[in-house]
């Protein structure tokens, strides 16, 4: 049952932080960055990074001093690139954390991460927390004139970002400079950028899907473009924006784009003619939003499914579900949207048991800090082409005529949420904690063709589900809330002793849902 395709440009000469200066060197008058209207180009760009990778260096991080992991409290503005790139090019690993987080959330991943300190840029806003916080520009020292010297190997760290936990703690990914740089080459391609493209700025900035969006641009030499009207909530001004910023690249979770699609068909709305590639990824694609996408003016516009994982570097799978070129079995109106095939790097092989494995040289280095894990995670087994190092995606698939592989489930309970993993006993751990509540039971449920978290739980006080999603508001992402909260007496429970998640829900039917006490 195994797909094997021998793995193809992996050519490591320089890396990624190369191809960004390359990038500048080639077009240092082209705008690398608009934010709001505001344009720096690629010559700025690169001082900036030199100045960031400078002071790093200065505190003894990086290429002339200790590596080690830095982390940064990010927002959607350019100082993000500032600090990506001038990590990078310190020798050091980048360790995002968003500034929009709640402060729990932010020193739960500090702790994971291992991180003393976080640091920001001067004249940035952020909550007070129990841990250091520096201002990267105190104690300035002259940058140095050009980039410095690159010392690092392929195999050290380029970023460290978190994923859900089953064990309600997050896992952090680490990933290597040799696996981000054959990545991001690989999207490049995949995505055909030029010079002339302008890609939005969009997916947060804890997760690698922002990644995707920023290296393959800034390495293409195309336009990065950061606008708070991408974080609007009103489609009628994301798509004004679109067309006011010429964008030509969007890189959107399946689930936004459901809804994008679903505004469009209602409103007869198209998008700006700017606009050549969609790509989405993240949950399954809904059939009817797929109809009616296709329905829309958008015949030029390339629509491309996506599938990764952090352990494997975002992407590692991809296919056109619409636009010029796509494949017939693909085309067809009412046709189940594949996950795609494996990039040209990459290995992938479906057990009897229907997981999806994948191996190739982006496969994350491991877990940090957690060896059995990682051992359990990534193991090296042999699979037909002797012994090879596989990531375990827990995601079940099945193969169609042409390679395409089809989303049939999980092997756990997992889910995605607007294009982010959530471990459901991750929610349940944070549950558990409140004093009123003596048990709880998280499941992932599709609704209006997304999938949203319903929490039931088993309340010993007054309690109510508002307020229960204000507890979690104020200690984990967004995305790992509820939609729905609902109150059952008790959980159920299989003859093995594991938590009947199916008898759960249906005693919920039963149950009275206005809370307790009120």
């Amino acid at each position: 049952m195994s797909h094997t395709v021998a793995p193809s440009g992996t050519d490591l000469a320089g890396d990624v932080v190369a191809d960004f200066a390359a990038a500048a060197r080639d077009w240092p008058d082209r705008a690398a960055i608009v934010h709001n209207g505001t344009t720096i180009d690629y010559r700025d760009l690169a001082a900036r990074v030199r100045v960031t990778a400078s002071r790093y260096q200065g505190r003894g991080i990086g290429a002339d001093g200790a590596s080690g992991l830095i982390g940064v409290l990010v927002s959607h503005t350019p100082d993000v690139v500032d600090h990506l790139l001038g990590i990078l090019q310190a020798g050091a690993a980048y360790c995002p954390i968003d500034v929009a987080l709640p402060v729990a959330r932010k020193q739960t991943l500090a702790t994971v991460l291992g991180l003393d300190r976080l640091f920001v840029t001067a004249g940035s806003s952020h909550q007070p927390m129990n841990l250091r916080i520096e201002t990267l520009d105190e104690h300035a020292v002259p940058p140095k004139t050009e980039l410095p010297q690159p010392s690092w190997h392929p195999s050290d760290p380029a970023y460290v970002l978190c994923t859900s936990g089953s064990t309600g703690v997050p896992k952090p990914v680490v990933v290597s400079r040799r696996a981000l740089t054959i990545t991001v080459r690989a999207l490049r391609h995949l995505f055909a950028l030029t010079p002339d493209d302008r890609v939005l700025q969009f997916a947060s900035l804890g997760w690698d899907t922002c990644l995707e969006e920023i290296l393959p641009a800034l390495t293409a030499g195309a336009t990065l473009v950061f606008d708070d009207a991408a974080h609007s909530a009103s489609f009628p001004i994301f798509v004004r924006m679109l067309a006011e910023r010429e964008v030509t690249v969007l890189d959107l979770p399946t689930a936004f784009w459901h809804e994008l699609v679903l505004f469009l068909h209602e409103e007869q709305a198209a998008l700006p003619d700017s606009v050549r590639l969609v790509v989405i990824g993240g949950e399954r694609v809904d059939r009817t939003r797929l109809r009616q996408w296709r329905d829309l003016d958008v015949g030029q516009v390339r629509l491309l499914n996506t599938y990764g994982c952090t352990e494997t570097t975002m992407v590692t799978h991809a296919v056109q579900l619409s636009g010029p070129g796509t494949e017939a079995e693909v085309a067809t109106r009412d046709a189940e949207a594949p996950l795609g095939r494996p990039l040209a790097h990459l290995r992938d092989h479906v057990t009897d048991e229907g997981e999806l494995l994948v191996s190739g040289p982006s496969l994350a280095t491991g877990y940090l800090g957690l060896p059995e894990l990682t051992a359990t995670g990534f193991p090296i087994v042999d699979l037909g082409s002797g012994p090879t190092r596989w990531f375990h995606t827990g995601d079940i698939v099945t193969r169609g005529e042409g390679g395409l592989l089809y989303a049939r489930g999980r092997t756990d309970e997992q889910v995605k949420v607007l294009g982010v993993r959530v471990h459901p006993g991750e929610v349940e751990a944070q549950l558990t904690t409140h004093p009123a509540v003596a048990g709880a039971v998280v499941v992932g449920e599709r609704r209006l063709g997304r999938t949203v978290l319903t929490a039931y739980v088993v309340p010993v006080g007054a309690i109510t589900a508002a307020e229960l999603k204000r507890y979690l508001r104020e200690r984990l992402p967004g995305q790992f809330v509820p939609s729905r909260v609902e109150f059952v007496d008790g959980l159920a429970y299989t003859a093995s002793g594991k938590v009947d998640r199916t008898a759960t829900r249906l005693a919920a039917a039963d149950h009275g849902n206005k809370g307790v006490g009120r």
